[in-house]
């Protein structure tokens, strides 16, 4: 028989530690096993605005695999939405860290814990037997032994998550709050403008929160700069790019040598 991975992401998140990670957007197992060799803490595999499916994120999800042992490269998936459905099929291809989008209340909070743990601790559908999370029933006790496992993130990033987040902080099962940038900008009056004080205070405000409840906090910030600002302020799991975008501006860089008309990728430093 074969033992549990441990999810050692979880581990590291409740040990306080500081985590560098990188956005996957290129759905694409040859890429991401490319970027599992360089030494990333993490890899955010994103099913919310790339184009991935149950099938693309499983090949992902082994191509990553082999490098994990290392010590670095763990993966971390973000589903479109907070669908226990869909979360269960996620769990069953292996995923133990999600980072689910626009949390909103403690309830839904509550009910994205209860979709990622079997009963009689959650709702999580018991079809193991199937899952290559178990290695199709190989792993000894995985029924037993799965729920500890579960890492779940969640993702603040409008009004409503804004003035909720105290009692979505306060969830139990809640490992970590990560606030989006872009769309909390956009929520408040201040679209492509994460640097508005406005929004600025309400980072600050969630990041102040989060930490008084001993949740782990985390942000994608791809300007150097900002994401060691916030390094520094105690975030826990920072991603500091997305390789759509560093493909993009290696590219055009790399152009502009030869061609004087290719001005300088201006891509957004913060998104998501």
């Amino acid at each position: 028989m074969h033992s549990i991975p441990i999810n050692q992401f979880k581990m590291a998140l409740h040990q306080d530690k500081t985590l560098i990670g990188l956005w996957l957007g290129l759905a694409n197992s040859y890429s991401s096993e490319l970027l599992a060799t360089i030494g990333y803490d993490w890899l955010l595999i994103d099913g919310e605005h790339a184009p991935n499916s149950i099938s693309t994120i499983l090949q992902q999800l082994q191509s990553i695999a082999p490098y994990q042992h290392k010590g670095y490269s763990f993966p971390v998936v973000r589903p479109p939405l907070g669908d226990s459905a869909l979360i269960k099929q996620y769990l069953d291809i292996g995923v133990q860290s999600l980072l689910v989008p626009m949390v909103e209340t403690a309830e839904q909070a509550k009910l994205l814990v209860s979709s990622m743990h079997y009963p009689p601790d959650g709702i999580r559908g018991v079809g193991s037997a199937l899952a290559r999370a178990s290695l199709w029933s190989q792993i000894d006790e995985y029924l037993n032994l799965a729920n500890e496992q579960m890492c779940l993130l969640a993702q603040v990033e409008n009004v409503e998550g804004l003035n909720n987040i105290d009692e979505i902080a306060s969830v139990a099962g809640v490992d970590g709050i990560f606030i989006g940038p872009a769309d909390l900008s956009a929520a408040l009056g201040h679209r492509g403008n994460p640097q508005h004080p406005e929004v600025q205070e309400a980072i600050l405000h969630i990041a102040r929160v989060t930490k008084s409840k001993g949740k782990a906090l985390g942000i994608l910030y791809a300007d150097p700069k900002m994401a060691k600002t916030y390094i520094d302020a105690g975030f826990n799991f920072v991603a500091v790019g997305v390789d759509t975008s560093l493909l993009v501006k290696s590219a055009k860089s790399l152009l502009g040598q030869f061609k004087s008309d290719i001005k300088p990728s201006t891509i957004q430093t913060s998104i998501y």
